[in-house]
């Protein structure tokens, strides 16, 4: 009997067309994207706001919440032998750009950023809890948990004026439409 196939970025049995399990790798390998992304998002804020502004006492606390959830991510690709997105480099200077650029607008902006990207990783982290089903509890346990978090970033965000800042619905879609894209890139790539 032959062996099964292993695929070279997991310890799991590779994927097969059809297979109805779902693609814990690529959702592995996106979450930690995403997280590393955010981390990324919130030094180009901070580094523009300061500690000055009262917006960065906000920003600070949701920057700590996505380095938590980067370092979970983070060990559980080393833990189920899934590689990074190779994308990372890129990510690591959009996102720095992405947060500078929108805090440069001003505050209201950068939380108009939070707020569209978390709205974009709530709809992606439902999906993913829809796809695990009960196939892996202990990760969509946390899956859930980081998707409370990133909804209260979300409602944070709105609270602190996202939606006053000027043009919102326009950078609000822009960035939700760049942030689908970086998912759909760093599941593969």
């Amino acid at each position: 009997m032959a062996e099964p196939q292993t695929s070279p970025d997991r310890l799991t049995p590779a994927r097969r067309p059809g297979d109805p399990r779902p693609d814990t790798a690529s959702m592995l390998r996106v979450d930690q994207a995403g997280e590393y992304g955010a981390t990324r998002i919130y030094a180009g804020q901070l580094a523009v706001l300061g500690d000055r502004h009262k917006s960065s006492a906000i920003v600070a606390g949701m920057a700590a919440q996505e380095q938590e959830h980067l370092r979970h991510f983070d060990a559980l690709l080393a833990e189920r032998g899934i590689r990074p997105t190779l994308l990372q480099p890129f990510w690591a200077v959009a996102g720095h750009a992405l947060g500078a650029a929108t805090a440069l607008i001003g505050p209201a902006a950068a939380m108009a950023c939070t707020a569209a990207i978390e709205d974009e990783i709530d709809a992606h982290y439902s999906e993913q809890l829809a796809a695990l089903g009960d196939d892996d509890p202990p990760l969509s346990a946390k899956i859930a948990a980081f998707q409370a978090d990133e909804r209260a970033h979300r409602d944070a965000a709105i609270e602190a004026g996202a939606e006053s800042t000027l043009g919102y619905p326009l950078l609000y879609g822009a960035i939700r439409m760049g942030c689908r894209a970086a998912i759909a890139l760093s599941k593969r790539i």
